[in-house]
C-alpha cells in the first residue's frame, strides 16, 4: 500500500465520517474497524495500521472509484439521482425499476457519498426482520446489541426523526422476502413526511408487486399504494450512452466504440468488461 493510495483512501474516509456525522458513528457502520482505528488514519499516525485494514477501511468506504474507472452520467444516472434528490427533499416514497447494469446501483453510491443522512442498502434473500433493521441501524452507525425486534424498530423511527430529510434507499428490493417487504409499510407508516424512502431493483419488483396484487397478497395493495401507484423505469443505455462512457475511459475510435456498443446489450457492465479488455489488448 503505497503512501498515495493512504492519502487517497484518508480522505475518503474523511468524507465517510462527514456523511455519517461523526467518527463514531462511522465506526458503528463499518465492520471491523474501531473508533480508535478511525482516529490514527485521520490524524496521520499510520505506523501501526496493516495494510488489510487500510483495503477494507478503502472498501467499505466506497473508494472502487480509485480503480481509475470514470462514472459517465448516463440518461439513466441522471433519472436515478433526480428521483433520488427529488425523494429526499420532499420526503417522499418511490420504486425505481432499471435493467441490470443499467448504472442505477452507480448513480445511487454516488449520491450517497456527497450528501448526508443517506442510508443505502443493498438487500439480500437471507434477510429476517431482524437482520434487516439491524442492518439499517449499523447503516445508521447505531449501536444494535442486545436489542429485541420492538426496540430496534423504535430505534431506527426516533433516529431518524431527529435527522434533517434523511433517505433510506433499499437497492435490489426484490430480494426482501414478503416478511422483511411487509416493513417497508411500517416504516412508511411511521415516517410519512418525515423520511424518504426509495426501493430500487430491476423489472422483478414491479411483476412481483403487479402479480402479488391480482392475488389479493396480503399488504401488497399498501406497498403499491404507498409507492405512489408507479414505478419510475429508467432508460436503458443508448448508444450514445456507451460512446460517452468509452471515450470518458480513454477508448476513442469510432471502430472501437461501435464494437462496444454492438456487443453491450445495454448493459454498462459489459461495457466496462470490453473497454477494460481493449485497454489492456491495446485495441483502444
Amino acid at each position: 500500500m503505497t503512501t498515495e493510495q493512504k492519502k487517497q483512501i484518508t480522505e475518503q474516509l474523511r468524507a465517510y465520517c462527514g456523511q455519517k456525522g461523526s467518527q463514531n458513528k462511522a465506526a458503528n457502520s463499518l465492520n471491523g474497524v474501531s473508533s480508535a482505528t478511525i482516529s490514527k488514519v485521520l490524524a496521520g499516525n499510520w505506523d501501526t495500521i496493516a495494510d488489510d485494514m487500510w483495503r477494507s477501511i478503502a472498501a467499505q468506504t466506497g473508494s472502487h472509484e480509485a480503480k481509475g474507472w470514470q462514472v459517465v452520467k448516463t440518461r439513466a444516472y441522471e433519472v436515478m439521482t433526480f428521483t433520488l434528490r427529488s425523494v429526499q427533499t420532499d420526503s417522499l416514497t418511490a420504486a425505481v425499476i432499471g435493467g441490470a447494469g443499467s448504472g442505477k446501483t452507480e448513480a445511487i453510491k454516488n449520491y450517497t457519498a456527497a450528501g448526508r443522512n443517506v442510508y443505502h442498502m443493498v438487500c439480500s434473500e437471507y434477510w429476517n426482520r431482524r437482520t434487516f433493521m439491524a442492518k439499517l441501524l449499523q447503516n445508521m452507525g447505531a449501536t444494535v446489541a442486545g436489542t429485541t425486534v420492538s426496540d430496534m424498530m423504535d430505534n431506527i423511527v426516533d433516529t431518524l426523526k431527529r435527522k434533517e430529510s434523511p433517505l433510506i434507499v433499499l437497492d435490489e428490493a426484490d430480494k426482501l422476502s414478503d416478511q422483511v417487504l411487509y416493513f417497508f409499510i411500517s416504516l412508511y407508516n411511521q415516517l410519512e413526511d418525515q423520511c424518504g424512502i426509495i426501493l430500487t431493483a430491476t423489472s422483478n419488483l414491479k411483476a412481483r408487486i403487479e402479480k402479488g396484487l391480482r392475488l389479493n397478497r396480503k399488504g401488497y395493495a399498501e406497498i403499491y399504494s404507498r409507492i405512489g401507484r408507479k414505478f419510475v423505469e429508467l432508460p436503458l443505455p443508448n448508444s450514445e450512452d456507451v460512446a460517452a462512457v468509452c471515450v470518458a475511459n480513454g477508448v476513442s475510435d469510432t471502430k472501437a466504440i461501435n464494437k462496444v456498443i454492438d456487443e453491450s446489450d445495454g448493459d454498462l457492465r459489459r461495457v466496462k468488461r470490453s473497454v477494460w479488455a481493449m485497454l489492456k489488448g491495446g485495441a483502444a
